[in-house]
């Protein structure tokens, strides 16, 4: 019986494995499903989409409870082939036994020992057969999450990384090339640029011409393909991670902020900090006029990434968190995108303190948050087609004038 019963649970088994892979699937598009709906509730119900939604929703439903009822319809399937085996078997056994008895060839109480032995072992053999199917529902899982954890970041410290020494924290990029993907184009083409320590510099560029993809480049968030960066004559890929970013402060377009107090989403850059260093940031950044008047003050919790407040609030957390920290180098991404005029003059006032005497890289659609820069940069399909300041743009650069031309005088 146990080679018969073996063959039935590892067919078994396969069956289940494959069924509990294709369960896991449905439920990860569940639960995606059910994030981006109570992310996006106030689209849904804009757009009059909750019919649809709902319709898309009982889709995902329905397609888990039938693996559901696949995986249970396997296991139910488990004990009547168990049991049906065990009946052959017995009966054979009786049949065969009986033959051997009527020509006392084994008596009538070695008969009732061996069967009586028999059924106890049935047991032990059910059990190793539920537990095949156990395992083979397990390693399915395991199949799927596995790889993930054995997945190695490519993103290392070299194996001779130092900690960096910054001293006026000059910034070279030499002939980067960078893709994403090995199959597709390169999204920067020799990039050169030349950022001078403790000044300002600005990239300018249509929508994806690779401006925040040079930015993302010096965290190392990702690696060049070709090319070297280095930070006073350091190579960026020589550095240890956690020291390059130590020296480094981010504020972008998407705002992130925790579901938590606006006191911590503040000190959230810096481990060990005061009250009057978190008050002192957000007074710079604008913050204070508002936190002061909630109800909790800087205790007031946000809600998830900062529901509770404002686009520019959130903006201006997100800038009392980059001084916070006092780092040699600032990246900012569009810092002043979700801000109106009025509060934009402000923050443009405390960024000139955040940013004096500190290398600042700075994108900006807009051409007046730029204008005092040190230098800038005209990016286009992820080449660098001109250089210079702002005058100097004006009449050298094509590109430049016409942004220009739409933003500024038409403004």
């Amino acid at each position: 019986m146990i080679p018969i019963a073996s063959i039935a649970s590892k067919t078994l088994g396969k069956r289940i494995g494959k069924v509990v892979t294709e369960a896991q699937e449905k439920s990860g598009f569940l639960n995606t499903h059910l994030i981006e709906l109570f992310k996006n509730h106030k689209l849904i119900k804009i757009f009059q989409k909750e019919d649809f939604e709902s319709k898309r929703t009982d889709e995902h439903l329905n397609q888990l409870k039938d693996k559901n009822i696949k995986i249970n319809t396997v296991f139910v399937r488990m004990s009547p082939i168990m049991e049906t085996l065990t009946g052959i078997m017995i009966a054979i056994l009786i049949l065969y036994s009986g033959k051997l008895a009527l020509k006392e060839e084994i008596e009538i109480g070695n008969f009732f020992s061996f069967l009586a032995a028999m059924m106890l072992a049935y047991q032990p053999v059910r059990a190793l057969s539920t537990l095949n199917m156990t395992l083979s529902q397990g390693l399915s899982a395991a199949s799927r999450i596995l790889p993930i954890i054995d997945n190695k970041n490519k993103i290392t410290d070299h194996e001779d990384a130092e900690a960096i020494d910054i001293t006026n924290a000059n910034i070279r990029f030499n002939n980067i090339n960078f893709k994403y993907n090995p199959d597709e184009k390169n999204v920067l083409k020799d990039i050169n640029l030349n950022i001078s320590g403790g000044k300002m510099t600005s990239l300018v560029g249509h929508s994806g011409s690779g401006k925040s993809t040079i930015l993302n480049l010096i965290p190392r968030f990702y690696d060049a393909q070709t090319g070297d960066i280095k930070i006073d004559d350091q190579s960026i890929y020589k550095l240890k991670i956690k020291s390059l970013r130590d020296k480094i402060s981010l504020v972008s377009q998407d705002t992130t902020l925790f579901d938590d107090t606006i006191k911590n989403n503040i000190a959230y850059a810096k481990s060990e900090v005061t009250d009057e260093e978190i008050i002192a940031a957000a007074t710079f950044s604008y913050s204070h006029e508002f936190i002061d008047k909630l109800p909790n003050k800087y205790e007031t919790i946000i809600g998830e990434n900062g529901i509770r407040l404002s686009g520019g609030e959130k903006q201006r957390l997100s800038i009392a968190r980059a001084m916070i920290k006092k780092s040699p180098i600032i990246l900012l991404d569009e810092a002043t995108s979700s801000l109106d005029a009025e509060t934009e003059s402000k923050i443009q006032d405390a960024l000139k303190i955040l940013t004096k005497d500190k290398t600042t890289i700075v994108i900006a659609h807009r051409l007046s948050t730029i204008l005092n820069s040190d230098q800038i940069y005209i990016i286009d399909a992820g080449k660098v087609v001109a250089s210079g300041k702002h005058d100097e743009l004006l009449n050298n650069s094509e590109l430049y004038r016409n942004f220009y031309e739409k933003q500024i005088r038409k403004g």
